[in-house]
């Protein structure tokens, strides 16, 4: 039988250096062709949606990724990985925690390739499950001075702070405002499920950079224009499927789709990032398709040899 994979037991397999590496891995597959991510697909329901995400590493494996929209309190996204040479399944993994390590692990890529080498400060505006990824992820590829957070729950971002000394051996203070949290900031994330902007992004720093994780399309988006007309570096993790957001997603429109980079073309060196210290740089993540799958595999692999 495979490997049925809970929570838990992904937490304590990937760690934030081998997560960044598998994604960055990711990335430059997809890059030269290797990986083959489509756009998501949905399937309307009966008051909710199922949503689809698939990959193929090209001669390794396919696999599948669903979760719904129903909001139910037992409701898992479920990622089944199959051999590219057999069909059989090589693992499965139900929970969030896969989802979110390679959402933390694509935003950790970006800052690790478009941040200021010298970037050690981070401003937090959420304090869910995605910043919290984030900043795990921000904290392994730079070395991080502080750390300020500002969510709507007093509660939750005293709660974060204290996590963030605790696990990441960082300090931590909780604001008062979204701007208190990204004033003079060298690296920024902005995770929330806010539909409307939480950022003025007149108070972003010069050579600041900017992970942006929640809504950003067109009807709702937790930053607004004003974020993507100051940004001299804007950069997505998948051109296509941003492209495909239905509504479209504010970053694939005029005038900003011209200027939208492939995350993996700057890696490959095929586009530029950043080429000066005071450039605004924003990375727009959608969650390239197959890579809860690419990170699945990474992690059977890691198991293997322990």
């Amino acid at each position: 039988m495979p490997p049925l994979l809970t929570d838990s037991e992904v937490a304590a397999a990937l760690d934030a250096p081998t997560t960044i590496a598998a994604m960055r891995d990711a990335l430059h597959a997809a890059h030269d062709g290797r990986l083959v991510a489509p756009p998501r697909a949905t399937a309307p329901l009966d008051g909710g949606r199922m949503v689809l995400t698939a990959g193929h590493l090209v001669g390794q494996w396919y696999g599948s990724c669903s979760y719904d929209t129903f909001g139910l309190p037992g409701s898992e996204p479920v990622a089944v990985l199959h051999d590219a040479s057999t069909g059989g399944v090589r693992a499965v993994a139900v929970g969030t925690e896969l989802s979110s390590r390679r959402t933390g692990g694509l935003g950790g890529v970006a800052i690790d390739t478009l941040a200021r080498p010298d970037a050690a400060t981070l401003g937090v505006v959420g304090s869910g499950r995605q910043a919290w990824a984030q900043v795990w992820a921000a904290a392994a590829v730079r070395p991080l001075r502080e750390v300020r957070v500002h969510s709507r729950s007093v509660a939750r971002r005293t709660a974060f702070v204290s996590r963030v000394r605790a696990e990441l051996g960082v300090p931590a203070r909780a604001v008062d405002s979204a701007a208190a949290a990204v004033a003079d900031r060298d690296i920024v994330v902005i995770a929330t499920s806010s539909t409307t902007p939480v950022v003025d992004a007149a108070d972003l720093a010069p050579g600041a950079h900017v992970n942006a994780v929640g809504f950003k399309q067109v009807d709702r988006h937790e930053f607004g224009p004003d974020l993507l007309d100051r940004a001299e570096v804007l950069v997505t993790d998948s051109p296509a499927q941003a492209a495909g957001y239905a509504p479209p997603m504010l970053a694939a429109l005029p005038p900003y789709a011209e200027r939208l980079r492939d995350l993996g073309a700057v890696l490959a060196a095929a586009v530029p990032g950043r080429t000066s210290a005071d450039q605004i740089s924003a990375f727009c993540a959608t969650g390239l398709g197959g890579t809860e799958l690419f990170l699945l595999d990474r992690l059977v692999r890691v198991a293997a040899t322990v």
